[in-house]
């Protein structure tokens, strides 16, 4: 898979859509998310890595799935405290 720097176009603005809409979605700051993401390497194991299956959903199921992945990941590592935000 492609280093950050090495993305295309699309790759990015995909990235920066799915950060963005579900940052929205959950009332928090892109930045925060973003930072989440990457304390569990969900930024390249997500974002990255499936962006060929991921970039074919809808901005909703997108935003579902990048949720629901950084639930799972913050719920197994005892982030508890972080998943008021998901609601």
């Amino acid at each position: 898979m492609p280093e950050i720097s090495t993305m295309s176009i699309p790759q990015t603005q995909f990235i920066t859509l799915a950060i963005g809409a579900t940052a929205k979605k959950m009332g928090i700051a892109p930045t925060e998310l973003y930072n989440r993401l990457k304390r569990h390497g969900l930024v390249r194991r997500l974002l990255i890595d499936c962006y060929d299956t991921l970039h074919t959903e809808s901005i909703d199921g997108l935003v579902w799935n990048v949720q629901e992945a950084l639930k799972n990941w913050e719920t197994k590592e005892g982030g508890h405290e972080s998943m008021t935000s998901l609601r």
